[in-house]
């Protein structure tokens, strides 16, 4: 019976042979083909992921540039409402070609030293930046926006992309030594620091009440424009 249709057709004629366009081929070979064409789609789902990301992390070149932070009100075709965290309505103009990425919960203990990071803090009595956010990247994404800049998640916030070249615990939380082109900082993650990374995600994502970060140009007092969101997944806040 024919088991898929296509350019081709597959016929199973045995439980271990198959016709393919007329010529018999080992049920194995054809099988070994699925799990590489998965493996493909997954590798490229997640590369849009990190492209999302980087391009929202990425430091603004225009002052117009603003970062929106909140939650999914409705999605119709190109245009997303959002609910800022300050209470605001938000209208999102998608551009063409808009993408969307994923963010997603992970632990503290998964830092270890050699990985890149990006870490939202801010300075604290003790001299240590406090961490406000952490984002693991994955291996792909190393030195995106590498450097100390200001952040606005705070007030007089820093975000740091750096790697990881030393990690020491302690009863408040570990403290990593940052270490990036020009520079060095350490940063203590207090208990409760949201720790997320980053996934695949698609445009049914953006449900009402999901979480999301936005980089885009100020169109109006309520409006953006924009081409790239990431989405919080699973009850996921952006924390950025």
């Amino acid at each position: 019976m024919p088991i898929l249709r296509g350019v081709t057709e597959i016929q199973q004629i045995s439980p271990k042979l198959l016709i393919k366009d007329g010529r018999r081929i080992a049920r194995s070979t054809f099988k070994e083909k699925l799990p590489m064409h998965r493996k493909r789609l997954i590798a490229g789902a997640l590369t849009l992921s990190v492209a999302v990301f980087a391009a929202l992390q990425s430091a603004d070149a225009a002052a117009a540039r603003v970062r929106v932070r909140g939650t999914v009100e409705s999605l119709d075709g190109d245009t997303l409402k959002v609910k800022s965290r300050d209470g605001k309505d938000v209208t999102v103009a998608l551009k063409s070609g808009w993408s969307v990425g994923g963010v997603v919960k992970a632990d503290v203990s998964d830092i270890k030293p050699g990985d890149f990071v990006g870490i939202a803090s801010q300075p604290t009595a003790s001299g240590i930046n406090g961490a406000i956010e952490v984002v693991i990247f994955p291996a792909s994404m190393k030195g995106t926006g590498e450097g100390d800049r200001p952040w606005d998640s705070a007030p007089n916030g820093s975000m740091t992309n750096a790697t990881v070249t030393n990690a020491v615990t302690s009863v408040n939380g570990p403290t990593l030594t940052l270490t990036y082109k020009g520079g060095e900082r350490k940063i203590r993650i207090p208990d409760g620091t949201p720790v997320v990374t980053l996934t695949s995600a698609k445009k049914a994502d953006l449900k009402p009440g999901a979480g999301v970060f936005i980089t885009g140009e100020q169109t109006g007092e309520t409006t953006v424009s924009a081409d790239r969101i990431a989405v919080g997944l699973d009850g996921t806040a952006p924390p950025m």
